[in-house]
Formats: structure tokens, sequence, C-alpha cells
């Protein structure tokens, strides 16, 4: 299960462990995203 807020730049939660299927080369999709969102929230 997920859930997400669709106006907020980033806020996902999950019953389920991404960090399982993440690697450093190749990363679980909600990780890069928080990792694009952050770097995107930076810049402004």
């Amino acid at each position: 299960e997920m859930v997400e807020i669709k106006d907020h730049p980033f806020f996902i939660g999950c019953q389920f462990h991404p960090e399982f299927k993440s690697r450093p080369i190749r990363p679980h999709p909600l990780f890069s995203g928080f990792f694009t969102a952050a770097n995107n929230f930076r810049k402004k």
C-alpha cells in the first residue's frame, strides 16, 4: 500500500521496504525521486 499527497512537492507513505530493492548503482525509484525533489527544492 502507498499514499501520496498530490499537491505536496514530495510526500509518500508506504507499507513495504523499498530499500530492499534498492542498489547503489540502481536505486529504487522512490529514492531517486526523493533525491531529485530535494535537489530541485534546494535550487529554489
